[in-house]
């Protein structure tokens, strides 16, 4: 590996002869130091060789270069530490940082859930009140809980935003879990009374009970639950409300319908409008587009509730007006496609995701399948036009123009009025499963919650295309793209 010549000339040229450097030609007395104001520093080693170090940024990934004395910086004098060193010396850092990051924090019967967003252009304008109803549409649905009928979410903000807008700064927020005073005693922060602890005795099939126990070391599920539960979506589509109202400065919106619960499946493509209006209503069923398919399906939920079983299904997302360019296929881990799969795929019970036709794509011959091009179309971003969409809107791992759309499948709820065998954590002893107040099906919530990821993933794609640290930077740049793409 050859380190290259522009920082080469630079380090020469400064007579910079630190111990530890970067490609950025930052430097520190420790590798340590490096790293902390260097992000392409971030990775590990052992520093105990001698000769100076150079750490290099290649793409997404980062190398540590070791330079041989006594010729530093001469070209080809550059070697990488050799592969037998201990697999701990080097750690390559494929996955470089987002430019919008987020994660969650809280358990479903604890206090409250917290969620961070940081990222966000200063200048994006916040809607309280759509914030809130977004959170409402999660509770909805026919085959809920009772969870539901004591939760009313709403997003309490802690930071991150002043006088209704973003200001730069991450963003934090608070939903309050009412349910909480019923477990104080059971799931204290401090010692409290392990006689009041609710004990989840006996693993849920397919459940992450019994998979968390063993990876925590719990000798039983209750932690597992607390954390691997549904609830904690919750947290995510307040931040995807954010990032859906990031999205709709630039004109792009995303929304979801169902398309399958239990034997019901709508056989056609929905149109956006029909989207458009079910997010319009004010009462949510099952949120099918079609009327007389939603009351089938409404039936199929009523044969589990008299049986004590839970039902699974279907649910698409859709955004609309996305322009080209977003994701790219010059890396495995930047592609668009496999953003949105993983995203997706990381909902709780979700065990698939398909892009446009991807599942009946794979039994059909390429002629049936591919979206022929032509150049008639009179609005959109380009007059590039297709004559269907089975891609789904990307192609090569980058958003086409076309509407994205996004299939998740959803496995029926693991936690049954009826429960499947199981064992006891304590005695080994064949028992039923444990139970705990659940829903029956949560189709129609889990789109809403997809919605949300589909919404982030997009954003953080638009911004790293875009960048902006304040709104009218980004929309400027967007502008600038838009305006190019129309002069392609």
């Amino acid at each position: 590996m050859v380190v290259h010549q522009k920082t080469t000339n630079f380090l020469i040229a400064k007579k910079i002869f630190a111990l530890y450097l970067c490609g950025g030609t930052h430097r520190g007395n420790s590798f340590f130091v490096a790293r902390e104001i260097c992000d392409a520093a971030r990775v590990r080693f052992e520093p105990r060789r001698s000769g100076r170090c150079l750490i290099v940024p290649s793409g997404p990934s980062i190398f540590l270069v070791k330079i041989v004395p006594p010729l530093p910086f001469l070209q080809d004098t550059s070697v990488l530490i050799p592969s037998s060193e201990p697999r701990s010396a080097l750690a390559i850092r494929y996955n470089r940082a987002f430019m919008l990051r987020y994660f969650t924090a809280g358990e479903s019967h604890g206090e409250a859930l917290v969620a961070f967003l940081s990222g966000m252009p200063a200048g994006l304008k916040i809607d309280q009140i759509f914030l809130d109803r977004e959170l409402w549409r999660r509770q909805q649905g026919y085959g809920r809980g009772g969870r539901m009928k004591i939760e009313r979410d709403t997003a309490h903000i802690l930071s991150g935003v002043r006088q209704g807008m973003t200001i730069g700064s991450p963003i934090s927020v608070q939903l309050e879990n009412r349910d909480w005073k019923n477990w104080q005693e059971s799931l204290p922060v401090g010692e409290g009374d392990p006689s009041k602890h609710k004990r989840v005795a006996s693993p849920r099939p397919g459940h992450a009970d019994l998979a968390g126990a063993l990876k925590y070391n719990f000798p039983e599920a209750r932690y597992v639950l607390e954390r691997a539960s549904a609830r904690e979506s919750a947290a995510r589509v307040a931040l995807g409300a954010i990032a859906k109202l990031f999205l709709r400065e630039l004109g792009i919106e995303v929304l979801s319908h169902v398309v399958t619960t239990g034997a019901v499946t709508l056989p056609d493509q929905v149109p956006w409008e029909k989207i458009r209006a079910l997010h319009a209503r004010e009462e949510v069923l099952l949120n099918c587009a079609d009327p007389e398919a939603e009351q089938r399906m409404k039936e199929e939920v009523d044969k589990v509730l008299k049986t004590g079983d839970s039902l699974g299904g279907v649910f698409e997302v859709v955004a609309h007006q996305v322009p080209p360019g977003l994701g790219t296929y010059v890396q495995w881990d930047e592609r668009l496609d496999a953003l949105l799969a993983a995203a997706v795929m990381s909902l709780q019970a979700v065990k698939a995701v398909e892009i446009g036709a991807g599942v009946t794509a794979a039994f059909a011959p390429g002629s049936a399948v591919h979206d022929e091009i032509g150049y008639t179309a009179s609005s959109g971003y380009t007059a590039f036009s297709r004559t269907r969409n089975n891609a789904g809107g990307i192609e090569g791992g980058v958003s086409n123009g076309q509407e994205l759309r996004v299939r998740g499948y959803l496995k029926p709820i693991s936690t049954l009025r009826r429960p499947l065998q199981s064992v006891d954590f304590s005695t080994r002893e064949p028992v039923k499963a444990a139970y705990e107040r659940s829903d029956v099906c949560v189709v129609p919530a889990a789109g809403v919650a997809a919605e949300a990821m589909v919404a982030l993933t997009l954003a953080r794609c638009a911004l790293e295309k875009f960048g902006g640290d304040s709104m009218i930077e980004t929309l400027r740049n967007f502008q600038g793209y838009c305006e190019q793409l129309k002069n392609y």
